[in-house]
């Protein structure tokens, strides 16, 4: 794709970009995934958290965006401007890894949803499932070399065509809801669990209500582990709110990366909050919890029958195919960039005759192929790939907070206008916070499963810097190689003893 003015992307296409990257395969999944963790009032908590946070980075994209004209494809450029060459490769490596194994959550949601109707497909993670899974990665493969404009375009038609059925669920939802449903789930639902006063529910049509009055009382989750049992899952609906920062170079005005980034995410917000209180006041929580994924679609099947589970299915694959489109341009277009910067082997930096990183397309999909074959091996096949993916965007993520705290706490940029220094300070504070409280959320498995990727991965950069004959690692990058090096080899011994499991 050319850098002329009619190739250039408008507003409102990277508001479709960012929208489209970040309402995908989580969005679909949040009744059921907040009903096994968390009431109504842990999920507000959750939300509040994650809402705050997202917000905050959201705002550290649109600063950095003014801050630093200069700098395209902002996830891992940002992070080499201010922390060297190896944590600039390893922001690239990480948020490229994590599209690519985000790409494979969408293709088992895809199978588990025709699951419900065919059962060979299973839960997603069949035989069948990765063959044909494995015929529709290929087709978008030809579809991307075909150029990255004309892509974006189908990105744009895809993202009004899925936000319908959810719009569809939510006002389903609202005419549905009922007050004591909801109240009984603000607090999980523990009176129930301890075998309290159900009867009130009978005429709300709750069947499974008797059987759980008699179940023996439950050892009540205290509010802090519910809370903390989301947090993978919320910073996953909001991958994508980089969108547009990636696509920088193809902006018509620089202006519009923060205000398509601000916009995409204050409307995404909106529906994850709508979705997921709104299903707290038609099913109980044990119901909630027991739904197969896509658990919307079975929400809105006990709403209105069949038809609904239906209606959601074909929204939600329109919603993945369009997604895994937007996060495959994005995958490719970092690898292209980090090429041209020289973190990793200028191959990548290659393109073909429609200025497609045809190099970068082949590798993104061939390692989604590996990781679709992976699947086979892991009983839950999604959740697995769900905060694996939010595990390794988070360290792109504090690395961009990261950098624009360093430029507020050290004034670059501010010289001569000093205007919204404090309130940038603030916000790159929080941002970079939310980061390392979201890494610890997410706990030392995904951490270590994370160093997996980032360690051996690394072979990248030492070809990278091979070809341009340089010097391999400072000091300070060479420590961090080793712990990361570590972190790979105990991650790798855990999982051969069963420490780990997947």
């Amino acid at each position: 794709m050319t850098n002329s003015a009619d190739a250039k992307l408008s507003l409102w296409s990277l508001t479709a970009l960012v929208v489209g990257s970040m309402i995908g395969a989580g969005i679909f999944s949040l009744p059921a995934t907040f009903g096994r963790a968390t009431g109504g009032f842990g999920a507000l908590i959750a939300w509040c958290i994650a809402g705050g946070g997202m917000l905050m980075l959201a705002f550290v994209f649109q600063t950095l965006a003014q801050r630093k004209p200069e700098l395209n494809s902002g996830v891992f450029i940002y992070a080499k401007e201010g922390f060297g060459d190896y944590l600039g490769f390893a922001s690239a490596l990480g948020f490229w890894a994590g599209t690519c194994i985000g790409n494979v959550s969408y293709y088992v949601l895809i199978k588990s949803t025709l699951g419900a109707f065919f059962p060979i497909f299973g839960n997603g993670n069949t035989v069948p499932a990765v063959l044909v899974a494995s015929v529709i990665l290929w087709a978008f493969h030809v579809l991307l070399l075909r150029g990255v404009k004309g892509a974006a375009s189908i990105n744009t038609i895809a993202t009004f065509a899925k936000v319908i059925p959810i719009f569809c669920f939510v006002i389903v939802l609202i005419f549905a809801f009922k007050g004591d449903f909801f109240a009984a789930n603000f607090w999980g639902v523990p009176d129930l669990a301890r075998g309290g006063d159900v009867s009130h529910l009978n005429d709300y049509g709750y069947a499974g209500h008797a059987a759980l009055a008699m179940a023996p009382a439950a050892q009540p989750e205290s509010l802090f582990s519910q809370v903390r049992s989301t947090m993978l899952v919320t910073v996953f609906v909001f991958l994508g709110i980089e969108g547009a920062s990636v696509y920088s170079r193809y902006a018509r005005q620089r202006s519009h990366i923060g205000i398509a980034t601000v916009l995409g995410f204050i409307g995404v917000l909106c529906l994850m909050i709508l979705v997921t209180m709104l299903s707290y006041g038609v099913l109980l929580r044990p119901d909630l919890a027991a739904l197969r994924q896509p658990s919307m679609a079975g929400v809105l099947e006990a709403v209105v029958g069949r038809w609904g589970a239906v209606f959601i299915s074909a929204g939600l694959i329109i919603s993945v195919l369009g997604a895994y489109l937007s996060w495959s341009l994005l995958a490719a277009e970092v690898l292209f960039c980090a090429a041209k910067s020289q973190s990793m082997p200028k191959i990548f930096a290659t393109e073909n005759s429609r200025a497609v990183p045809s190099a970068a397309v082949w590798l993104t999909n061939i390692t989604i192929q590996v990781f679709l074959v992976l699947t086979l091996f892991s009983d839950y096949a999604f959740q697995l790939a769900l905060e694996l993916t939010s595990s390794l965007t988070l360290i792109p993520y504090l690395l961009v907070g990261a950098y624009a705290l360093k430029l507020a706490w050290t004034g670059e940029t501010y010289e001569t206008d000093w205007r919204g220094h404090k309130k940038d300070l603030l916000f790159a504070a929080i941002a970079t916070f939310y980061a390392l409280l979201m890494i610890y959320a997410g706990g030392l498995k995904y951490l270590l499963l994370s160093a997996v990727i980032y360690g051996p991965g690394t072979v990248l950069f030492i070809l990278a810097k091979r070809e341009q004959k340089a010097e391999l690692f400072t000091a300070a990058e060479r420590i961090v190689f080793i712990v990361v090096m570590l972190a790979a080899i105990a991650a790798l011994w855990s999982l051969a003893t069963g420490v780990i499991t997947i």
